[in-house]
């Protein structure tokens, strides 16, 4: 039997402009500016050109993705990356806006794909949704010595419009995501410090920021929870920001 070859590393392009767009409802979500302050340091280190806007309605979240499409579509420049990071109260794929009605995360997410923006075609694209997906919380659970299964859920493959995405959501479906009412939330917060601290391809230090999560210990009405994010790719290549 002949020696496997090694994965052949192909890299995204990094050497052009990278921009940010957050959009993040603070009204009753206490802890969310130290979450802002977080991601401008990290975009601030990782070269990004970013730009952020608080309390957006429902419509305003749809209304600030099509800007942000038409403005990468209208540079002379070349474009190699584009983070969104959406900030907000929320059930399983859906946003609530500071007017309490709710937007449509795949409509948020379709603005960017291969087909409806040209300057990210084939780039990669990194959605960051910090949200309740659900009203479950996780007790955790003892790991011991036997067999851990991990379930896989098929998504269907729709290449070419959906590739080249990196959907990284603060907690799984179903369930809630927690947020210190001063120091922000804990994924926000774990991103950043792994972002900033770490040099890999994106996939590898996402995986750090599980790691991290959950490991840590979050306490809240004086009950233990655990709290993982989920990660979605269909990048084709390895995507390094640092």
């Amino acid at each position: 039997m002949s020696n496997p070859r090694p994965l052949e590393e192909e890299v995204y392009d990094m050497s052009g402009a990278r921009l940010a767009l957050t959009l993040c409802v603070t009204k009753a979500r206490e802890g969310s500016e130290a979450d802002l302050d977080a991601l401008e340091r990290m975009f601030r280190q990782l070269g990004f050109e970013s730009t952020m806007k608080r309390d957006p309605t429902a419509q305003q979240f749809q209304e600030e993705l099509d800007n942000f499409q038409q403005a990468l579509d209208a540079r002379n420049d070349p474009v190699s990356c584009a983070f969104v990071v959406l900030m907000a109260h929320g059930l399983e794929g859906r946003l609530k806006g500071e007017d309490g009605q709710m937007v449509e995360l795949e409509n948020l997410f379709e603005v960017l794909n291969n087909k409806n923006c040209r300057a990210l075609r084939a780039k990669p694209k990194v959605y960051i949704v910090q949200a309740c997906r659900g009203e479950q919380r996780d007790p955790g659970e003892t790991v011991s010595g036997g067999d851990i299964v991990m379930i896989t859920k098929d998504s269907p493959e729709t290449i070419p419009t959906y590739t080249d995405i990196l959907h990284v959501y603060s907690t799984i479906k179903g369930y809630i995501a927690y947020r210190h009412n001063k120091e922000g939330s804990c994924f926000i917060q774990t991103l950043v410090d792994v972002f900033t601290e770490r040099r890999g391809p994106i996939l590898e230090l996402l995986t750090e920021v599980t790691r991290r999560m959950a490991e840590a210990e979050l306490v809240q009405e004086g009950k233990p929870r655990k709290v993982n994010p989920e990660i979605q790719s269909t990048l084709r290549k390895r995507l390094y920001l640092q």
